[in-house]
């Protein structure tokens, strides 16, 4: 397994300019990178037919989410694609994760709908997976009063978002909510921090060792983080969930996790299309202006929408 040469490229870039760790920086002060670095991570961004910015009732009051139209649905009622941002449950937004949901709109001919959820540490677990539940109960119930088809439902995000989708599938199949796809891009399945891909890339590649714990411990202090909706690798069962499209990459102290979950849906007999991707890091996702590869896994992921939902 190689590096990406563009991801190094990116990687040496980000070590001469020797940042300190997101640990050690103001935690307003992260968020606002987040939002200002996402157009230069990007690049272009895809043209979509329209963006509203509205709210759905959640448990603790309104929730904000973004609704991207495609250009490709016309006129027909098109399936959702729920899409939740990553950022460790501490970081990212509506602004942070725009040019990623036009892409995914824009390539999957869904209406996505990112949701805004309350964020760690003001809002610790299980507020984050609240939040997206809601959405998403709201939207099966509610969804034809926005234009979309309530029974063609897709559930995704990347890393925190990832995690948060899973959990949302499994209590999409307590609820008995039919979800046709979940994607879970890079995403975090559980706490364990003894995994080999957390050895072989605990630092140099992004995201740390070191920031998943200060994470952690953001989002789930204490016991909380050995829940199944916080840590759904340790559901006691997976049978029965929706289908799923998991990415993971090489060097991402989280691509152990996730195998590990690709593996669990197998075994619990869930259709399952795992798509690794070796010579990435965390995040490429949502980095077409830095590798070449990330625009290869927008495209799989816009397509495997585009087939769940059809």
């Amino acid at each position: 397994m190689t590096l990406d040469p563009q991801i190094r490229r990116f990687l040496d870039n980000a070590l001469a300019v020797g940042a300190s760790p997101l640990s050690e920086q103001p935690l307003e002060q992260v968020r606002q990178s987040a939002r200002t670095a996402a157009t230069a991570l990007f690049g272009p961004v895809d043209t979509v037919a329209s963006v509203e910015d509205r709210t759905v009732p959640g448990p603790a009051g309104p929730i904000s989410v973004r609704i991207y139209r495609s250009l490709a649905a016309g006129d027909a009622t098109p399936g959702a694609f729920v899409w939740l941002h990553g950022g460790g449950w501490a970081i990212g937004d509506l602004e942070s994760h725009d040019p990623i949901c036009r892409a995914l709109a824009a390539r999957s001919g869904a209406t996505v709908v990112a949701v805004d959820y309350r964020l760690a540490p003001e809002h610790v677990f299980p507020a984050a997976i609240d939040d997206a539940w809601a959405v998403t109960e709201w939207l099966a119930r509610d969804g034809g009063s926005v234009g979309i088809d309530p029974a063609r439902l897709v559930v995704g995000g990347d890393s925190a978002g990832g995690n948060l989708a899973a959990v949302v599938a499994l209590r999409a199949r307590a609820a008995g909510l039919a979800l046709r796809l979940q994607v879970l891009v890079y995403p975090i399945t559980d706490c364990d921090f003894s995994t080999d891909s957390y050895d072989e890339c605990a630092e140099g590649f992004g995201l740390t060792l070191e920031g998943m714990v200060w994470f952690w411990n953001l989002y789930a202090p204490g016991d909380a983080r050995f829940h199944p909706d916080a840590s759904p690798l340790r559901a006691d069962s997976l049978t029965g969930v929706a289908p799923a499209l998991v990415l993971t990459a090489g060097y991402d102290v989280l691509r152990s996790e996730g195998e590990a979950y690709a593996a669990r849906l197998a075994t619990d007999g869930v259709p399952v299309t795992h798509t690794p991707f070796p010579g990435m890091t965390h995040g490429f996702l949502r980095m077409p202006a830095i590798a070449d590869r990330a625009n290869v896994a927008i495209d799989g992921v816009a397509a495997a929408v585009r087939s769940a939902l059809a």
